[in-house]
């Protein structure tokens, strides 16, 4: 491990104990922690993947994951929006899909003035945008640049973000495509709107939806455009970036989950025992069963990342590799919280503790793509491919 990068870590681990001590609150009112990102912020962490060469940390992909997974441990909402942001400038940076001078522009804010960005693909009456269409947002070309109109869903980290990356169909010489648009947060003719601190889950995360109204965005904005329906039978890069760090952050609530059993279980004394509960056989089983779910989970996702990492000639062949370890973080999580709760019983169900949270928190990983069903079928369909080859 770099030395910046264990430096790092062990600002991640006092922010997440920081972060624990309100993510009850929070998490009760339903409100956004924007104490939270103003710590970050002083912490660098939202230029970790900026390249160094525009004054970011310029660390990769099993840095991002440690990082979340730490700072999930404290409070998950804050770390999927981190997770987000990560993913998105970790892609950018590897990849570089935009102009180079629109990349510039973009590393200099996100360096200088701490902007955070995420994609806004998802519209209420659109489903999955990785299905293909056109969206219903629109960009309608206007002197210097386009009017954004349209509505996002599930933005998450809305009220911090310093840059929405909106997907919206455009006329490109008489043929529609699709656009995306970098538009500045607080944009006049954008609205944030606060519909989601009643979710069951991450109800501090801000996953807000978004309404555009004649939002101007300067032609240096658009960033990307790409066909309304994928091509078939080219194939295209795994989603890495993005499945890992979700797996990062809940692989994180599992830990919590752990982390808080462990702490109840040593100081719990009932008088007709007269010791703490940690010395009884069936919590002792309890914790272990958490531990060696998590540390399995655990392993695959640091061993993907860094195979993404060093292995860069590897990654169109690694879908069912980043599928696994997506699906045996967010499984992990959700087992260990569920035991966490049956260990500790009916003062599980109360606020005092925060395995309530962590059960609820866990949950939102599931909805992430992959999803348990297709990332199986992936699986599987690369576990018969090995088996034919060596048959």
């Amino acid at each position: 491990m770099n030395e910046q990068l264990n430096a790092i870590l062990v600002r991640c681990h006092a922010l997440a104990t920081k972060f624990a001590q309100t993510a009850d609150q929070h998490d009760r009112d339903g409100t956004f922690s924007h104490e939270n990102v103003q710590a970050m912020h002083e912490a660098g962490l939202h230029k970790l993947l900026v390249p160094r060469e525009f004054g970011g940390m310029g660390q990769t992909m099993p840095a991002a994951v440690q990082v979340l997974r730490i700072v999930a441990q404290g409070d998950a909402s804050t770390a999927l929006g981190y997770a987000m942001h990560l993913h998105k400038t970790g892609q950018l940076a590897e990849q570089q899909p935009w102009e180079a001078d629109k990349l510039a522009r973009l590393w200099h804010d996100i360096v200088e003035t701490g902007a955070l960005i995420n994609s806004a693909e998802s519209e209420p009456d659109m489903g999955s945008p990785s299905r293909g269409g056109l969206h219903r947002t629109t960009a309608t070309r206007t002197a210097g640049g386009y009017l954004i109109n349209g509505h996002k869903s599930w933005i998450t980290f809305a009220p911090a973000l310093g840059y929405f990356l909106i997907s919206a169909t455009f006329d490109d010489n008489g043929e529609p495509r699709i656009g995306v648009f970098a538009v500045k947060g607080g944009s006049e003719g954008l609205t944030v709107l606060d519909n989601w601190g009643d979710a069951l889950s991450v109800r501090a995360s801000g996953s807000c939806d978004v309404t555009l109204k004649n939002v101007f965005v300067p032609t240096h904005w658009h960033v990307q455009s790409r066909d309304p329906l994928p091509k078939t039978n080219t194939p295209s890069l795994p989603a890495g970036w993005s499945t890992l760090c979700y797996a990062a952050v809940y692989l994180g609530v599992g830990e919590a989950a752990l982390q808080s059993l462990s702490a109840y279980a040593k100081h719990r004394i009932p008088t007709a025992l007269g010791k703490p509960i940690a010395t009884l056989p069936h919590i002792q089983r309890a914790i272990g069963q958490m531990d060696v779910t998590l540390r399995a989970a655990r392993t695959v996702l640091n061993d993907v990342a860094n195979q993404w990492d060093s292995q860069p000639d590897q990654r169109m062949s690694m879908a069912a590799d980043i599928a696994a370890a997506k699906y045996l973080c967010t499984n992990a999580a959700i087992t260990s919280t569920d035991i966490a709760m049956r260990a500790a019983g009916a003062n599980g169900l109360d606020r005092k503790l925060p395995l309530e949270r962590l059960l609820r928190d866990a949950r939102a990983g599931l909805m992430h793509p992959p999803q348990d069903e297709p990332a199986l079928e992936l699986m599987g369909r690369a576990a018969l491919e090995i088996t034919n080859v060596k048959s």
